[in-house]
């Protein structure tokens, strides 16, 4: 297959099953499991489809064990897929082709590739060596490399001697010296400090609009994706859960809205009288100079009204609850209980509101 000028990676029901082996514990079940072995399937990821246009950054979302890791094996050629296929700058991942690896890069932050007891440089020596880099396109990458994320007295240290936050930014350096098109970013600020990761994100920025790769970026850390991300993919129990714009789905899935007041110097604390002036009102903080509440977004407008018409108020926000909240919600859905394709047009059809978006649904709505 060969993929669009528009796409650089174009992935349609995608599918990996891993055979588990099972038995009991104790040396009977060791021994009976010699001649009578017994497993089980294990549908990593359930047939997903998606595409990702060049100099795109998708952030990749999922709780743990929901098949990010396995989705991007696959899409860098570590893992072969059950069924389904997979076009990465018009070639087939898991072929493994020399032109198509010398185009891509996979960084793990759990994952050490740089040689561990010789110095940073030598294993950059090493990645020259590799992807066939000229010379003086080597010596002009490094350096910009090095500027960039500010590497210049680590990059004559061995490896071991690095701390964490150095380590990955070497790491980083030394996975984008053959200047990849595509970059699959598997948790880079995991384990970081707050400044590292605000100084990776930024890096991660700057290569983006200096080379205009793709990028598709899994983390939990969700300042990595408000930060780099417009469009999001939500993965969980291996299926597609939602495709579309992150703002949207923080609309989409989100069924309150937080209210922020603060009272005038003085005035008396409202202790008991929230519930009664907002009905199914959740009080979240409250204090003698104001208070936090949680109403459904439904009654925002009547919540706010009431408010000021019974408190002495002399400031009040209307917010969002935070991204953290909205992906655990989003994680909390059914997957089971999500419409079909064909039940989610007679919904769409009939302005019935949909629960869930399951496969392309953000991208169907929107055409």
């Amino acid at each position: 297959m060969s993929s669009s000028p528009d796409v650089s990676i174009a992935v349609h029901d995608l599918r990996k099953v891993y055979q588990v082996p099972e038995r009991d514990s104790g040396l009977r079940a060791a021994v009976t499991s010699l001649f009578n072995r017994k497993s089980r399937a294990v549908e990593a990821v359930q047939s997903i489809s998606f595409d990702i246009q060049p100099g795109e950054i998708v952030g990749f979302l999922g709780p743990n064990g929901a098949g990010k890791t396995t989705t991007l094996k696959m899409l860098s050629g570590l893992l072969h897929p059950t069924t389904g296929t997979a076009d990465v700058l018009g070639y087939t991942p898991w072929d493994r082709d020399r032109a198509y690896l010398g185009q891509m890069a996979l960084i793990m932050g759990n994952r050490n590739q740089l040689t561990w007891d010789i110095p940073v440089a030598d294993s950059f020596e090493l990645n020259k060596a590799i992807f066939r880099i000229r010379a003086s396109d080597y010596r002009t990458r490094v350096d910009e490399l090095v500027e960039l994320l500010d590497i210049g007295d680590l990059i004559r240290k061995p490896v071991r001697n690095l701390s964490l936050g150095e380590r990955m930014k070497c790491e980083i350096a030394g996975s984008l010296l053959h200047q990849p098109r595509v970059l699959f970013l598997d948790e880079p600020t995991i384990g970081l400090d707050v400044a590292m990761q605000r100084r990776i994100r930024s890096f991660i920025s700057e290569y983006n609009r200096r080379t205009g790769a793709s990028i598709l970026l899994t983390s939990h850390y969700m300042a990595d994706v408000e930060a780099l991300c417009q469009r999001v993919i939500v993965i969980h129990h291996g299926s597609l859960l939602y495709d579309g714009d992150l703002a949207e789905l923080v609309r989409r899935f989100s069924p309150n809205k937080t209210i922020i007041v603060e009272l005038e110097e003085g005035a008396p604390a409202p202790d008991d009288r929230i519930a009664a002036i907002i009905d199914r009102a959740e009080v979240i903080e409250q204090s003698a100079v104001g208070l936090t509440i949680r109403v459904p977004k439904a009654q925002t407008a009547a919540a706010t009204s009431r408010l000021l018409a019974h408190l002495p108020v002399s400031d009040l926000t209307v917010e969002d609850p935070p991204i953290e909240e909205v992906i655990e919600d989003v994680f909390n859905i059914d997957v089971d209980a999500a419409p079909s394709k064909d039940e989610r047009a007679t919904m769409m059809a009939t302005g019935a509101t949909c629960p869930v978006d399951h496969g392309q649904f953000a991208r169907d709505e929107a055409s």
